[in-house]
C-alpha cells in the first residue's frame, strides 16, 4: 500500500473516531488532573505496558494527537508540543547544553533566539558564535573544543539566507555534535530537515500550523534517542506545556495546511515578481526569486517558498536629504533615517495589509524592519510582508497605491 501523502496524514493520522462517537472532529480533553478507580490502577500509571494519562503537564489525549500528526508530517520518531515557539526552541537548545559549552549559530537567526543566546545563556557560560551561515566552512572555522550545537534557520528571519542542511548535518556527525533546524518558515510540507540528517527541527507553530492568528505554541521533533530526554526534563519540568485549546485548535489548522502553503507560496511569489518591477523598489528579498544567492541549494532541499517577503525602496529626494542630514549630524545626535521614514509611510498608506508582528495567519501583515544580510556588518531599512489568503490581486492593488502615494 502507499504510504500517505501529507494532506492525508493532516487529517487522518493518528485518527480514532470510533473512540469518540464517531465524531468528525475530535474532542477537547481540557482537564488539568486524569482521575483513577482505584490505587492499583493509580500505581500502574507509569508501566509502559499500562501507561494511562495522569497531568496534563506531562501528557494528554488532544495534544498527543497533535503531536503524533506533526512528528509524522516531519518524518520523525518522537516530539513534545510546548506553549510558544521560543519554549519550543528554549527545550531543543537546553536539551543539548550543559555549563561551559558552545553554540554556532547563523548571524541572521530569529531575533528572540539571538537575544536567547546572547544575553540568556550566557548565566549558565555558555557561549555562542555567530557566523554567516551560506556556507558550511563557516560552521567548520568556527567549532572549539567545547562546541556542541551547529544550529540553523533555513531560510532564516528577514533575509531568507539558506543554509546547506545536509552539509551542516554532516559535519556535526563527523565532530559528534548535535544540530538544530529553526523550521518554521517553511513547514514540513516544503521542507523536511530530518531528512537531510539534522537533529531536532523546532518550528513557531503559532504560525502556519495554527494559521489562523489565535494561538502561540512550538513543537519539537527528532528521533526517539534525543527527544526521550528532552521531553522528561526541557517538557515536563520547565514546565512550557501547550493548553489543550491550543492544541485542539491547531489540530483545525492542520487539515488546511496543505492548501494554505500553497496559496501563500503563489500569491507571496506573484507580489514578489510585482515589486520586482515597481520603479520605486530597490531590490526583493524572497528565496524563490532567480537572483536570490541561495536559489539552487533552496531548490534541491526545498520543495516551495511561503508567505514571507522583504523589500527596500529606492532613495528619493527627501530619502537622500534625509540621509545626508543624519550623515552630517554629531555624534550624539540622532536624526531620523530617511529609508525608515519612507518605509513608515509605504507601511501607513496600505489598507489589507494590517501593521503586526508575527506571520503564517490568514490575514496579510506588513512591518518596517531593518535588514542585514550574512556576515554583513551594516544594513538598511525595509519592509516586510506577510502575504496572507486575501484575493492576490486585492493585494498587489494596495501594494501599487501605497507604493506610488509616497
Amino acid at each position: 500500500m502507499i504510504p500517505p501523502r501529507f494532506e492525508t496524514i493532516c487529517i487522518h493520522h493518528a485518527e480514532d473516531r470510533e473512540r469518540h462517537e464517531g465524531a468528525a472532529a475530535p474532542p477537547i480533553y481540557q482537564a488539568s488532573t486524569f482521575t483513577y478507580p482505584n490505587c492499583a490502577e493509580f500505581e500502574s500509571r507509569e508501566r509502559p505496558d499500562t501507561a494511562r494519562y495522569d497531568y496534563t503537564r506531562t501528557d494528554n489525549p488532544t495534544t498527543r494527537l497533535l503531536t503524533e500528526k506533526i512528528v509524522a508530517l516531519e518524518g520523525g520518531e518522537a516530539g513534545r508540543a510546548f506553549s510558544s515557539g521560543m519554549a519550543a526552541i528554549s527545550a531543543a537548545i537546553l536539551s543539548c547544553v550543559r555549563a561551559g559549552d558552545h553554540v554556532v549559530c547563523i548571524d541572521t537567526v530569529y531575533g528572540p533566539t539571538r537575544q536567547l543566546m546572547l544575553h540568556w545563556l550566557p548565566r549558565f557560560g555558555i557561549e555562542t558564535t555567530f557566523v554567516p551561515g551560506t556556507d558550511a566552512t563557516d560552521f567548520e572555522r568556527a567549532i572549539r573544543p567545547n562546541t556542541r550545537i551547529l544550529y540553523v534557520e533555513s531560510p532564516s528571519s528577514l533575509v531568507y539566507a539558506i543554509q546547506d542542511l545536509a552539509a551542516v548535518a554532516d559535519l556535526a556527525r563527523s565532530r559528534g555534535l548535535f544540530t538544530i533546524c529553526d523550521n518554521s518558515y517553511a513547514t514540513p510540507f516544503f521542507q523536511r530537515p530530518l531528512s537531510l540528517g539534522i537533529d531536532l527541527v523546532a518550528h513557531t507553530a503559532t504560525k502556519y500550523f495554527g494559521g489562523h492568528s489565535d494561538l502561540v505554541a512550538g513543537v519539537v521533533v527528532g528521533s526517539k534517542a534525543r527527544m526521550e530526554p528532552l521531553i522528561e526534563h526541557e517538557g515536563k519540568l520547565l514546565g512550557g506545556v501547550i493548553d489543550p485549546f491550543a492544541a485542539w485548535l491547531m489540530l483545525r489548522g492542520l487539515r488546511t495546511l496543505a492548501l494554505r502553503m500553497e496559496r501563500h507560496q503563489a500569491s507571496a511569489l506573484a507580489i514578489a515578481r510585482m515589486l520586482q518591477a515597481h520603479p520605486r523598489v530597490e531590490r526583493v528579498l524572497h528565496p524563490g526569486l532567480p537572483h536570490h544567492p541561495g536559489i539552487e541549494l533552496a531548490r534541491r532541499q526545498m520543495t516551495g517558498t511561503s508567505s514571507l517577503l522583504s523589500f527596500t525602496l529606492k532613495a528619493t529626494h527627501d530619502v537622500a536629504n534625509t540621509s545626508r542630514a543624519a550623515e552630517s549630524a554629531g555624534p550624539d545626535a540622532s536624526p531620523p533615517d530617511g529609508r525608515k521614514a519612507a518605509a513608515h509611510r509605504v507601511v501607513d498608506m496600505l489598507r489589507y495589509f494590517s501593521i503586526g508582528v508575527s506571520w503564517g495567519g490568514h490575514e496579510s501583515l506588513a512591518i518596517p524592519v531593518f535588514l542585514r544580510e550574512p556576515g554583513a556588518t551594516a544594513g538598511e531599512w525595509g519592509i516586510r510582508l506577510h502575504v496572507g489568503l486575501e484575493h492576490v490581486d486585492d493585494l498587489i492593488a494596495d501594494l501599487r497605491q501605497a507604493l506610488d502615494g509616497v
